[in-house]
């Protein structure tokens, strides 16, 4: 919950640690993958679906591992065109590309990606054509025990394509999750003076249940390539059984891309190269291809792929109960422990006064109120325990059903 989330899967830190240690040759080639190099490469990520919407568009800087954050590309002149003289333009919004109108790659059409950035350089995809839409069918949850992470849900993706002209799947989810302060208190403490504190019985209930939603970060694909059908039945999801997420009523929304050949075969080595222990792993893959080029610069380095892929999309919710016995419910993310604070204000008293430390808590919503007015010791709880907003939204999802 309080771990910052990815930004971007190509440009993520996983991907970054990687790039720490590559080599890219010329954007004309494929380039080989070395250790212990850096150098810099633009990476462009970039799917259009046959979603009618405005299409996004991602482009950044490779970085050291040790560097702060992900440097994006700013000033761009991003472009999608395809073979009947369509023309899309994008315009930046903060950190992407976004289409100035709403469109939908079409089957049949040639789509074809052009990026020239503000210092002239031109990178150019390879034309690409939709994918055969195939349907998710079913999101299904069930308990069970796996070796290495002990009881848990698995959720499944199921999917069938009669034509058998899938084959190549890749998938994303969205997974938003119910929580409930576990020591809200109807009555909150508000710092009235230098040394005084006042309860009040108006705390606000919407502290009390709040929502958290997070995507995956890491690259999930999948293929049927080697099967006697086209049938996908595919664990997108694992969750421990006591994960504080499911505590409560959990939802996960499913994304399901049909990739052609090549845009998979670019995800299973980005995948790959994330997943190894080390970059010194036996394990490193040794060529990395994909389908975007610098016309301007044969030596300009860059890393991506210009997808253009049917999706389809199916959203589930379940309640803890609905797998597991409600005597296993899962603890909250914080232990909760009651912390008393000696409500005095002299100094080199034994035990110590805790008033100035009770004050400052309360002043920085670090702690909320349990007991304690008109007592010499106030009992308090870390804030996450009583008021969920200071980690979460109080605004129940529109998709949200109970």
């Amino acid at each position: 919950m309080y771990q910052k989330a990815i930004k971007t899967k190509y440009s993520s830190k996983i991907i970054l640690l990687l790039l720490l240690s590559l080599l890219i040759s010329s954007c004309t080639e494929t380039y080989n993958l070395q250790t212990n190099t850096y150098e810099e490469a633009i990476v462009i990520e970039a799917t259009i679906t046959n979603e009618l919407k405005k299409q996004e568009i991602k482009i950044t800087k490779t970085a050291r591992f040790e560097d702060e954050g992900i440097t994006t590309v700013s000033g761009a002149t991003v472009i999608v065109k395809d073979n009947l003289n369509n023309q899309y333009n994008f315009v930046e919004q903060s950190d992407r590309y976004v289409s100035e109108t709403e469109f939908q790659a079409l089957a049949g059409r040639q789509y074809h990606l052009e990026v020239k950035t503000k210092d002239g350089k031109v990178y150019e995809s390879s034309n690409q054509t939709l994918t055969t839409v195939s349907q998710i069918t079913e999101i299904v949850p069930t308990a069970v025990t796996k070796d290495k992470e002990g009881l848990g849900v698995q959720i499944n993706v199921n999917s069938y394509d009669p034509t058998r002209t899938s084959k190549y799947y890749r998938y994303e989810y969205e997974e938003t999750y119910k929580i409930v302060a576990p020591k809200w208190s109807s009555e909150r403490a508000i710092v009235t003076g230098p040394q005084s504190i006042s309860v009040r019985e108006d705390n606000d209930p919407n502290k009390k249940v709040c929502y958290a939603t997070k995507k995956n970060t890491d690259i999930i694909v999948t293929s049927t390539n080697n099967l006697t059908e086209d049938r996908v039945n595919f664990p997108v999801r694992f969750i421990r059984e006591d994960d504080y997420i499911i505590a409560q009523r959990y939802s996960i929304l499913v994304r399901q891309y049909v990739e052609n050949q090549e845009a998979y075969s670019f995800h299973k080595i980005m995948k790959e190269m994330a997943t190894s222990s080390s970059v010194l792993s036996p394990k490193q893959p040794g060529v990395l291809s994909g389908n975007i080029r610098c016309t301007s610069n044969v030596d300009e380095k860059v890393i991506g792929y210009f997808d253009v892929t049917s999706v389809s999309s199916q959203r589930i919710f379940f309640n803890y109960t609905d797998l597991f016995p409600p005597t296993n419910t899962p603890a909250y993310l914080n232990p909760c422990e009651n912390i008393s604070y000696r409500y005095c204000f002299q100094l080199n008293t034994d035990p110590p006064c805790d008033g100035p430390l009770l004050i400052s808590g309360i002043q920085n919503n670090a702690i909320t109120y349990i007991a304690g007015e008109g007592s010499a010791t106030f009992t308090m709880v870390e804030a996450a325990c009583g008021d969920c907003t200071t980690f979460a939204s109080n605004i129940i999802p529109s998709f949200w059903k109970e």
